[in-house]
């Protein structure tokens, strides 16, 4: 039902997870992707092939989220190749363990880097061209943790509060350039990042029966809200923190 026809779409993080669940979605509905991975190339390379076979185009970047140039570069690629860049999915992120009391400094400085200030960078990189063009769908991928908030990952649930203020702050800062700008904050989701404390034996289930639908989402599940963000059946839509967890948070952003 959704048609992305002629966009030019940047997922980061899109080698995996969620950003690949989202890639390929966007290249069904129409969408050219563009794709940032930071070490798993192969992963990558398998995305870009399944966007071409959806006779789509697709750009492959490896780039470090937290480095501004890594990003600069990308974006400047983008633009110099397709001549437009519409969409951006803040999709890249890490979720670490941090004691509060034993704080790792490089775990704590990993996480504000690659999940705060690699979506200031992408955005501010993207933004300009947005609105030469008059148009512009930013989406950025939080966490119900930033708004319950989430014991021993307080710097993760931290950066994803952060998202959510940043989100409605740009919302209305870029409304006038026609450049809508919303959140979706998934519960837990069953992919490669939460895989590790799955496979603690009755740990998954525990989690499935803390939800109200009964059920640990795949990653596809959170790539249809976000295309619906960026789809014109959003377009009244912004500043909104869309909260995608089965009924587990009900509060909002």
């Amino acid at each position: 039902m959704i048609r992305l026809d002629g966009r030019k779409v940047l997922v980061t993080g899109g080698s995996r997870g969620i950003g690949r669940a989202t890639a390929l979605l966007f290249a069904q509905a129409g969408a050219d992707v563009a794709l940032s991975y930071v070490s798993n190339q192969k992963a990558a390379e398998e995305v870009l092939k399944s966007v071409e076979k959806l006779g789509r185009r697709c750009l492959v970047y490896k780039a470090e989220m937290s480095s501004r140039s890594d990003i600069d570069r990308m974006v400047g690629d983008i633009l110099a190749k397709w001549g437009e860049l519409d969409t951006l999915v803040n999709n890249a992120g890490v979720w670490t363990y941090l004691e509060m009391g034993r704080m790792d400094d490089a775990v704590y400085r990993e996480t504000i880097g690659i999940n705060v200030d690699g979506v200031f960078y992408a955005t501010n990189a993207v933004v300009p061209a947005m609105k030469e063009h008059g148009r512009g769908w930013i989406i950025n991928v939080t966490s119900t943790a930033g708004v319950r908030g989430e014991a021993l990952h307080s710097h993760y649930a931290a950066s994803k509060g952060a998202l959510h203020a940043l989100t409605k702050s740009l919302a209305v800062e870029l409304a006038p350039f026609g450049i809508r700008v919303n959140a979706v904050a998934p519960g837990w989701v069953d992919t490669d990042m939460s895989a590790p404390s799955f496979s603690e034996p009755g740990f998954k289930e525990k989690v499935r029966q803390t939800i109200p639908l009964r059920r640990i989402p795949p990653a596809e599940d959170i790539a249809g809200p976000i295309l619906f963000l960026a789809s014109d059946l959003a377009r009244h839509v912004t500043g909104e923190i869309l909260d995608v967890n089965g009924g587990s948070v009900l509060c909002g952003g």
